[in-house]
């Protein structure tokens, strides 16, 4: 049994305020070009301090629901011993722990194994950096 292993970086801009950025079809459009009909893996891995990597749906306000969820466990004030950046900016070096900053999802034949309603996304509550890169990594 042979394997195959390949990789490519997504450069993401979210813009200046929290954002879920739906990355399915990115991961779709590199596994079309780089495992045409091969079962394996798929990680997603962001390198940032500050951010996380989803599986949730989008577009029906779950995206939404998510950044309410993280204002309400992670407030943007000063209880926060991390204290450079903008005010409240420590939350941000907390989401990790709560929305990893990986996902590790099947790839049967080629295309991404993923629920009806589910996405793939990045989780962005960093006002601070708009600028984020994402690691798309196949192992067949």
């Amino acid at each position: 049994m042979s394997s195959s292993f390949a990789t490519h970086l997504l450069n993401i801009t979210t813009g200046g305020s929290e954002a879920v950025i739906d990355l399915t079809a990115d991961c779709e459009q590199f596994l079309t070009r780089i495992a045409p009909g091969l079962d394996g893996l798929l990680n997603i891995f962001v390198p940032h301090a500050t951010a996380g990597i989803a599986v949730l749906e989008t577009g029906a306000g779950s995206d939404d629901d998510l950044l309410a969820a993280l204002q309400t466990l992670l407030p943007a004030d000063d209880r926060w011993h991390h204290r450079h950046g903008s005010p409240g900016h420590g939350r941000d070096h907390v989401l990790p722990a709560l929305v990893p900053p990986h996902a590790t999802l099947p790839v049967i034949g080629g295309r991404l194994e993923l629920g009806t309603w589910q996405s793939v996304c990045l989780v962005d509550t960093n006002k601070d950096n708009p600028n984020r890169q994402v690691r798309l990594s196949f192992l067949g």
